[in-house]
């Protein structure tokens, strides 16, 4: 299943996110860091998939 957020969190950054924590507090900071820069939110993104 890892991967499957994992590829998420490069094509959708929120979206891996939100399939890994919910809608909790990274899933908005998910969102804003990718709204601020595309590169950002997949940097995230890939940290919170593979710390938890």
């Amino acid at each position: 299943m890892d991967i499957v957020r994992l590829i998420f969190a490069i094509i959708l950054p929120p979206v891996g996110v939100f399939m890994q924590v919910g809608l909790s507090g990274a899933f908005w900071l998910n969102i804003l860091l990718t709204l601020l820069g595309y590169v950002p939110g997949i940097i995230h993104a890939v940290y919170i998939i593979l710390k938890r």
